[in-house]
Order: C-alpha cells, then sequence, then structure tokens
C-alpha cells in the first residue's frame, strides 16, 4: 500500500524536476513501497543516505506545489468536474419527468461525457 497519496501526486507532478537519484529513491519508497533499508541495500548505500535524500526531495517537492499549485489546481477542477456532471444527471432526471426535451437530453449526455474526458488522467 502506498505510504502518502499526496506525495505520490506531488511526484507525478514534478518528479522531473528532481534530481535522477532523488527521483528513483522517493520511487523506490512511495511507489515500490521499499522500506529505507531496502532501497539502501539495493543501491548500496547507506540507509541515512537514502533518508536524507527523500526527505530532500519531498521537501523540494512540497515547496514547489507551494510555489505553483498544479496539484491543488487538479484536484479542484476534478471536483468541480465531478459537480457538474453531477449536475447534468439531476437535469436529466427532471427532464425525464416534465416532458423529456430531446435537446436537454442530448446536451446533458453531452456534458457528461465531456466531464468524464476532461477527468481522464490519460489526456
Amino acid at each position: 500500500m502506498a505510504k502518502n497519496l499526496d506525495m505520490i501526486m506531488l511526484l507525478d507532478f514534478y518528479g522531473d524536476m528532481l534530481t535522477s537519484k532523488q527521483r528513483e529513491f522517493i520511487d523506490f519508497y512511495y511507489n515500490d513501497d521499499l522500506s529505507l533499508a531496502e532501497i539502501a541495500e539495493n543501491i548500496g548505500i547507506t540507509r541515512q543516505g537514502v533518508r536524507d535524500a527523500i526527505k530532500r526531495a519531498e521537501s523540494q517537492l512540497t515547496e514547489m506545489e507551494e510555489k505553483l499549485g498544479f496539484a491543488a489546481r487538479f484536484e479542484a477542477m476534478n471536483k468541480g468536474l465531478a459537480k457538474i456532471s453531477e449536475k447534468a444527471a439531476l437535469i436529466n432526471e427532471e427532464n425525464l419527468k416534465c416532458g423529456l426535451s430531446r435537446q436537454i437530453n442530448d446536451l446533458t449526455v453531452e456534458i457528461q461525457s465531456l466531464c468524464a474526458e476532461l477527468a481522464d488522467p490519460e489526456l
């Protein structure tokens, strides 16, 4: 199980801005769920060296998020898209109760489809 989903998200957003060693250590720690001792043994350095590199990387990732805010903005946009999709579904339900306008139905389906498409992380 992942240790900290927030840090994994920050790694996704800002990982390329870390050194290759920092990125490697933090990836082993968070994504592969290896312990500090396991990483140290695999890399051939001390456990303390791994811990220091991970702490520096965490600090840099957190600082980048504080300055740029991309991860927070991404989460806010996804929450907003989910709310828009929910409201479109409610509009469609009311439309079914009150007379079934084909145009309203088609538009609400299109809104929900666009929300799902925009929320797709593979875009």
